[in-house]
């Protein structure tokens, strides 16, 4: 169950980039980022075998450079990365649905700023703290969205593959 829903979250980005503009200063207000919402949902899944769960995140984020970027392991390396803050939070929290909430915008807030310190380290594209918030707030809207509607949904699956 985990990996059909990263793996159609990750089409869902290819498939919903084309038709939502993502251009800096654009009207939209929807950068969807549902693979890497997904993985923050689906870690209950693999609770009780973490090396698991690390390997399948570096594999998805492979997948992503592979995918939708140029840029070969960047998205593996901070998909690895979001997945140990995920197992963390995890282990600190009780994730319900406003909880949930919350570790998606961490998990989000995270990973655009970890995003744009590395491109701005290696000069790869010229970046400011507006572009950083206006990525980062048009973000959050869809995804938090798609992550209660996949929280729900697995949370109302039969008890043998339900979350917590």
């Amino acid at each position: 169950m985990a990996y059909a829903i990263v793996i159609i979250s990750l089409f869902l980005d290819g498939i919903l980039s084309n038709f939502i503009p993502y251009m800096l200063n654009d009207s939209s207000w929807l950068i969807p980022m549902f693979t890497l919402t997904s993985i923050g949902i689906v870690y209950p899944f693999f609770q009780k075998e973490p090396r698991k769960y690390y390997v399948f995140v570096f594999i998805i984020g492979f997948l992503y450079d592979l995918f939708y970027t140029n840029l070969l392991f960047t998205n593996a390396i901070l998909f690895l990365l979001s997945a140990f803050l995920i197992a963390f939070l995890h282990r600190k929290l009780r994730v319900q649905w406003f909880s949930n909430i919350l570790l998606i915008m961490l998990q989000l807030t995270t990973y655009q700023l970890l995003y744009a310190f590395l491109l701005f380290i290696f000069n790869v594209v010229p970046i400011t703290w507006e572009a950083i918030g206006y990525i980062i707030t048009h973000t959050l809207l869809i995804n938090v969205i798609y992550g209660e509607i996949l929280y729900f949904l697995c949370y109302f699956l039969p008890k043998k593959r339900r979350l917590n």
